[in-house]
């Protein structure tokens, strides 16, 4: 089910997009689903540089493999990367290929975390 944007998040990918911070996405769309989504989000999704979807990959996270998929397509060694997901498994799986994860439980929380990574 496809939910309305979560409080804070958008402000907090301005904040990102205008402190240059580049933004990737891995999300576990359906090949089919995945565009008219993407196309009636487009005001959020064009501030990605690229994004990565499970259904026309045919790998989903938490696999290792969409991680590893996702590094080399975005040109990112694992260090260089905070994966955010609010589903600990997914967290999880790209902590165990080497990047850093975070599971969001909320703007406030991720804000502070990527204070922490001086990424805001």
């Amino acid at each position: 089910m496809i939910s309305d944007p979560l409080p804070g998040v958008h402000a907090i990918v301005d904040a990102l997009e205008a402190r240059g911070v580049p933004l990737f996405a891995i999300t576990n769309f359906s090949a089919e689903f995945w565009p008219p989504f993407r196309s009636r989000e487009a005001a959020f999704f064009d501030r990605f540089q690229d994004i990565l979807v499970s259904g026309e990959e045919k790998l989903a996270k938490p696999d290792p493999a969409i991680f590893h998929r996702a590094l080399d397509r975005f040109g990112l060694q694992p260090a260089e990367a905070l994966f955010v997901d609010d589903r600990r498994i997914n967290v999880e799986g790209a902590l165990a290929v080497g990047m850093h994860a975070h599971v969001f439980t909320g703007a406030a929380d991720l804000r502070r975390r990527l204070e922490a990574e001086g990424l805001l």
